[in-house]
């Protein structure tokens, strides 16, 4: 699958019909003359006009005027508006040539700045912006880039500073396969790495070469080159070729990632935003949207309308040109982007980690002697106790609980709970629980206070072994069964969702799953679009409720392919309420399960407040399954560290937080949720 990198134009802003520069250059100066200025006019015609015509606007400009464009749009305009309307006005080579400049001059060095644009850049646009900069400057680009860098990444800089990446189409097959294996043993096959054969073979082979040596390399390491660039490499060497293999993937997801970080969270990287969306506007900014649409479950025009404002804002959305939440359909080539993500996906065989192991020379009687000396006289010793709970499996929490008890006579959950507050009380006792006693109690709330925990509890345990154990130990705690304590608390299709996943039914082995049936179910899927909504809801219920994982991700890979549809815009568009809830739910976590957590952790954190209950459900539940696998998501997704959002989140000042490093729930254990 070749990713977008076609002739076809994907750009959003084009050559104007009956363009006349002349015309053009009197209705700006117009628009600037007098009190004021006539801003809207300005935005209007600069974001309708290519950039080559842009430049014989203001050589018209200053033929008829005798003055500058750019410095009278300087003069007129103030802020980010002003910054976005003059790198409208530059020629893409001269504003890379600036960008450049400005992330080298001065103390400290812009290395985000560096890698973004030579990172992405075609040969051709590499050689324009190594004039340009000698133009504009009257300085050599590689010799400050050298003078500015160092080690590794100051090599690979120069390599794509050369601009001679291969453009030869004709792909062999016996290169493909020796390059993946010269990677492999460069890196994982070794002691220790040998940067020179990744700066060499990332550096200059070409986009189709490379595209297929990660395929190949895919199969003999067992493990993505993304994976092996970021054990094998660190720092901004490691960044830099992340960068580069991302754009041999698909320049638009690169983009798409680099464009959400700009805008995620409080503040703006404006310099960031500016840049992509003129840069790219003339180009792939189309196939651009369609990847933060499928990454992101939501549009990039959505996100500049939330995250900007006035002309600013409005010459971003120009530049944008559409609201892909509008549509519910991939354009032909991020379906094929869709497709080839998902197949990497499938190819890639995920080892799912915890955080929280066994741990080591246990022994339960002393833990249990400790945790009641922790609790006895004046106050609590509460360090003592995270330390404990907080380094053993739930196993071994498990038989601490009946060690505390053969040997002291107490309950050592009601012992934590009167010794304990508010959220540690609520987190301390739930890792103390099984995994069933835990669930149960999350449960309860969820079905008596908030629907959102039913919704992930089904996602989540529908095929794990304590699944039984639940549905046994709800009807023992409250009288009833799970089933008809969702019937009393649920109604409609919402309903009939939760009571399906309730039945604990799902597939769990998808070895002998027909294609055909696949097939079918695809078939069912496009043809339920078409359907009532109604029609729809139960099509869809009947497939995503029942079918495993695995299928199902086979199901929607298939489904992109053939329709160009988009599961979860078709989800969002016609179904609303908690069943829109519940079943985009379920397909976020049949895509990628720790991704899905990393969202969920992300928004219970974000914003003012904290969801507690979510963050200690999660943490709990997942810190013996994929918390490690949870945490390189939320890494690559919100580009923080999830250890490092607990701390800011949740107000920690406790030094032993920095004695707790391995596991992110170890942070969360001694953060100093005692607020």
């Amino acid at each position: 699958c070749a990713l977008l990198d076609t002739p076809e134009f994907r750009g959003t802003i084009a050559d104007h019909p009956d363009f006349d520069a002349g015309s053009d250059a009197e209705a700006l100066y117009d628009a600037m003359k007098g009190f004021g200025s006539d801003k809207e006019a300005i935005l209007d015609l600069i974001t309708s006009r290519s950039n080559a015509e842009r430049q014989e606007i203001r050589a018209a400009y200053k033929s008829q005027f005798g003055k500058d464009l750019i410095d009278d749009l300087k003069y007129e305009l103030t802020g980010k508006f002003e910054r976005l309307i003059v790198v409208l006005m530059r020629p893409p080579a001269y504003h890379d040539a600036k960008e450049i400049k400005d992330a080298i001059k001065g103390a400290g060095t812009d290395e985000k700045c560096l890698i973004e644009i030579l990172a992405s850049r075609t040969n051709e646009q590499i050689h324009n912006l190594v004039a340009a900069y000698k133009d504009a400057y009257g300085r050599d680009l590689e010799e400050d880039v050298i003078g500015d860098t160092s080690g590794h990444f100051k090599k690979m800089l120069v390599v794509l500073l050369q601009g001679t990446r291969e453009e030869d189409d004709v792909v062999s097959e016996d290169l493909v396969e020796q390059d993946a294996q010269d990677l492999y043993d460069a890196g994982e096959a070794q002691w220790g790495t040998d940067e020179a054969k990744f700066i060499m073979l990332l550096g200059n082979r070409s986009v189709i070469h490379l595209q297929l040596v990660f395929d190949e390399y895919q199969k003999i390491a067992e493990k993505s080159i993304e994976d092996s660039i970021k054990s094998e490499l660190s720092g901004d060497f490691e960044r830099l070729m992340l960068a580069v293999v991302q754009c041999i993937r698909s320049k638009p997801m690169f983009f798409a990632k680099r464009l959400y970080k700009s805008m995620k969270g409080l503040g703006t990287a404006d310099n960031t935003l500016i840049r992509i969306m003129v840069s790219r506007s003339e180009i792939d900014m189309l196939d651009i949207r369609e990847c933060f649409r499928l990454r992101y479950e939501k549009s990039l025009y959505n996100m500049i309308q939330d995250d900007t404002s006035g002309d600013y804002k409005r010459t971003l959305l120009k530049l944008c040109g559409g609201d892909d939440d509008m549509a519910g359909e991939f354009f032909p080539e991020a379906a094929q982007i869709a497709y080839k993500m998902w197949e990497i996906s499938a190819m890639t065989k995920v080892q799912l980690r915890g955080t929280v192991r066994l741990y080591q020379n246990f022994d339960p009687a002393s833990d249990a002697q400790a945790l009641r000396k922790a609790m006895k006289g004046f106050g609590t010793d509460e360090d003592t106790i995270i330390d404990i709970v907080a380094h053993r499996s739930n196993a071994q929490r498990q038989e601490i609980r009946q060690t505390f008890k053969s040997l002291l006579g107490r309950d050592l959950l009601a012992d934590l709970k009167s010794e304990l507050s508010k959220n540690l009380q609520r987190l301390i006792l739930g890792l103390m629980m099984t995994p069933a006693e835990f669930e149960i109690k999350s449960l309860r709330n969820g079905v008596f206070t908030t629907v959102s925990t039913i919704i992930y509890l089904q996602i989540d345990y529908t095929s794990l072994y304590v699944y039984p154990y639940i549905l046994t130990f709800f009807y023992i705690a409250y009288k009833k069964s799970l089933e008809d304590a969702i019937t009393s608390d649920t109604s409609g299709h919402f309903k009939r969702i939760l009571i399906s996943l309730a039945q604990g039914a799902r597939e769990e082995d998808p070895a002998d799953m027909a294609r055909a049936l696949e097939d079918a179910q695809v078939n069912e899927l496009a043809d339920a679009c078409n359907a009532d909504p109604g029609d729809l809801e139960d099509k869809f219920m009947s497939i995503l409720c029942t079918r495993s994982f695995p299928h199902l991700r086979r199901v929607f890979q298939e489904f992109v392919r053939c329709s160009n549809k988009d599961i979860e815009q078709i989800i969002k568009k016609e179904m609303s309420g908690d069943v829109k809830n519940a079943m985009f739910a379920i397909v976020r976590s049949v895509k990628n399960q720790p991704s899905y957590f990393a969202d969920r952790l992300y928004k219970a954190m974000k914003g003012l407040g904290t969801d507690d209950r979510a963050l200690i459900r999660i943490m709990v539940s997942r810190s013996e399954i994929d918390l490690f696998n949870i945490r390189k998501e939320f890494k690559e997704t919100h580009d923080a560290s999830l250890h490092e959002f607990i701390q800011v989140e949740t107000l920690v000042v406790s030094c032993v937080l920095l004695l707790i490093h391995t596991a992110c729930i170890c942070a969360w254990v001694t953060g100093a949720i005692r607020h």
